[in-house]
């Protein structure tokens, strides 16, 4: 299932962080992050993923 949140992270950021955690405040500031880069936003969901 990491696997397919990753690739899912990879492509759409906020939704690969959405299946982790949920609605909160790390998925709006995923949003915001991807909003201001894609990058940001892959390296933070990649973070979130990876970190639980």
């Amino acid at each position: 299932m990491d696997i397919l949140r990753l690739i899912l992270s990879i492509l759409l950021p906020p939704l690969g962080v959405f299946l982790q955690v949920g609605i909160g405040a790390q998925f709006w500031i995923n949003i915001l992050l991807t909003l201001l880069g894609y990058i940001p936003g892959i390296i933070h969901a990649v973070w979130i993923i990876a970190r639980r």
